[in-house]
């Protein structure tokens, strides 16, 4: 039994027990090799999960078991190491350090090994030193001091900044995060990226940014296998809207080897909004409410879960929300407990943007926060908008609210808003589009409707300081922009604080400033279907942001 069996084992066990079920070899009568079709709400329109686009769509719910790191995450969110990769040893010493070493069998598909450069351009990339790269977060990666290694070496020694020992370490550099650094260099017109990143070299830096943030665009078409190399046991095949994202098991993977060869991902964009109604496919995960009336395929499971997202409003730092008045006035009109009895899929009205609805302290504390705007209040808001009038302000109150479409629920969400805050003089629009960007935040659009602070898709992890950063000043997940000097310390203190004593005061002083200057409207937990077949075995829902697809290479069909 090699290691990876071992730990996927273990994790197993830990989060449900696996019901191995037979049927047929073929799944929903497609004709081919033995297939299982994978439907999912994210849009996958690129292979990197790690820029503001591809976090926001998604990504990682498909390029978990096709790019993996030192750790992934599991079914409920919580960080397992991952070493078939290879391991990470912390060392002793009052300042943060890990030695990584890479499996001596880890090579990409093309044949290129897994090293140090990886490491590094993951590093650069997230670590908000370079500003040419869009990253979707800093988290973890901002503290870190330095990466050593030489070019094309097996190991490196990661070196935190002194003081700055991030708690949630065990995190960094797990599934998704190391992109291929020989494609980027090669785009770049390198030797390798290794090089300039050392020398601080900027217009060079410029070009392996470009590469990094647009460089491995995935679209329906012809795809190059050059560009898209795999270090997973799946690989990219081909992708076409009528087809699915095609992926085939990885003959240069050195793991166990996936239990099913070929599985098919319908994300939006695809067949999948008509396969769901129809029952077409033999496991789902998606946002709950996403095509208009029941998913077919009610012989299969659908499984409630500790949500670790939460469905909330995000609002633009610029245009006419940026006004703390309109803010509150729109948060007074909101029917947040509305929503949630109707579209939070039977969870409850949730207070907090941080600690999910998964979280044991959480719930004890949910009725501390947001106690101001419980409940609609139109006098308030009313009051509100007039003495922004007398202020000086003038013309009508337009809140255009974007999210990814179609999302029957979350139209629904909008018209309810709507309907609400049109009695006070605020008009609530539908600005929804499959194309959404949610860094149009101000411009296209004043408000998003998000699962956790940036999402569009499957969000969250177990540990809730990757939620916190959506609040600090000048990381990217920040889609509002807000600034409160106090905050981004708070969250900065959170990320190294281990003891629940020293966290909690960090949690309640961020919720309450958040409160204050509602940079976002927390809602109730992001609801989801997860649901599958019952000729499909080995599949464990996940609630993270990696979703049920964190390991679809155990899945099987039949009695394969």
């Amino acid at each position: 039994m090699t290691t990876r069996t071992r730990t996927y084992l273990r994790a197993l066990i830990a989060v449900v027990g696996v019901a191995l079920v037979a049927g047929t070899v073929t799944a929903c009568g497609d004709d081919g090799p033995p297939t299982i079709d994978y439907a999912v709400d994210a849009r996958i329109a690129s292979y990197n999960a790690n820029t503001i686009g591809g976090n926001a769509d998604g990504v990682l719910m498909v390029t978990g078991r096709i790019q993996p790191g030192f750790s992934f995450l599991g079914a409920f969110g919580q960080v397992i190491p991952d070493h078939d990769v290879g391991t990470v040893t912390r060392a002793p010493g009052s300042v943060l350090s890990l030695r990584y070493e890479f499996a001596p069998e880890a090579v990409f598909s093309d044949g290129t090994a897994l090293d140090c450069d990886d490491l590094v351009l993951a590093w650069a990339a997230m670590s908000g030193r370079f500003a040419a790269f869009r990253p979707a977060t800093t988290a973890g990666y901002r503290d870190i001091a330095s990466v050593d290694c030489a070019a094309g070496e097996r190991t490196a020694v990661v070196r935190f900044k002194p003081g700055r020992a991030y708690q949630n370490w065990a995190a960094l550099f797990g599934a998704g995060t190391l992109l291929p650094a020989h494609v980027v260099a090669r785009d770049a017109g390198v030797g390798d990226v290794l090089t300039p990143i050392r020398a601080g070299a900027q217009a060079t830096v410029a070009g392996i940014a470009k590469s990094w943030n647009d460089g491995f665009a995935l679209k329906p078409g012809p795809v190059d296998a050059t560009r898209f190399p795999s270090a997973g046991p799946y690989r990219v095949d081909r992708y076409s809207k009528t087809d699915g994202l095609v992926l085939v098991a990885n003959d240069k993977w050195w793991g166990d080897k996936p239990r099913t060869g070929r599985i098919v991902v319908w994300p939006r964009q695809t067949d999948a909004t008509r396969r769901l109604p129809a029952g077409r496919y033999d496991v789902a995960d998606v946002t709950t409410g996403m095509i208009d009336g029941e998913m077919s395929g009610s012989n299969g499971s659908s499984v409630p879960g500790r949500a670790l997202a939460v469905e909330q409003l995000v609002l633009a730092g610029r245009g006419i929300a940026a006004d703390p008045l309109v803010r509150q006035a729109f948060a007074s009109c909101v029917p947040r407990e509305t929503l949630a009895k109707r579209f939070g899929d039977g969870g409850r009205l949730w207070n907090q943007r941080i600690l999910s609805p998964a979280d044991n302290t959480a719930g004890a504390i949910n009725g501390e926060f947001g106690r101001r705007y419980l409940r609609p209040d139109p006098a308030r808001s009313r009051a509100l908008l007039q003495q922004r009038a007398q202020a000086g302000a003038s013309g009508p109150v337009r809140i255009r609210i974007a999210y990814l479409a179609p999302t029957t629920r979350r139209a629904q969400m909008v018209a309810a808003i709507a309907g609400a805050c049109q009695a006070v003089g605020i008009e609530a629009i539908d600005a929804s589009a499959p194309d959404i960007d949610v860094t149009a935040l101000g411009t296209g659009f004043d408000a998003l409707l998000v699962a956790g602070g940036a999402s569009m898709s499957a969000a969250g992890a177990a540990d809730p300081v990757g939620a916190a950063y959506a609040l600090r000043a000048g990381d990217p997940s920040n889609l509002s922009g807000f600034r409160d000097p106090q905050v981004s310390g708070a969250v900065d203190a959170l990320a190294v604080a281990n003891a629940p004593g020293d966290r909690l005061p960090l949690i309640r002083a961020i919720e309450n400033a958040a409160w204050s200057a509602l940079p976002t409207i927390p809602l109730f937990a992001a609801p989801r279907t997860q649901r599958w077949n019952d000729r499909t075995g080995a599949v464990v829902a996940g609630y993270a942001r990696s979703g049920t697809g964190w390991n679809m290479d155990r899945w099987t069909l039949g009695d394969n």
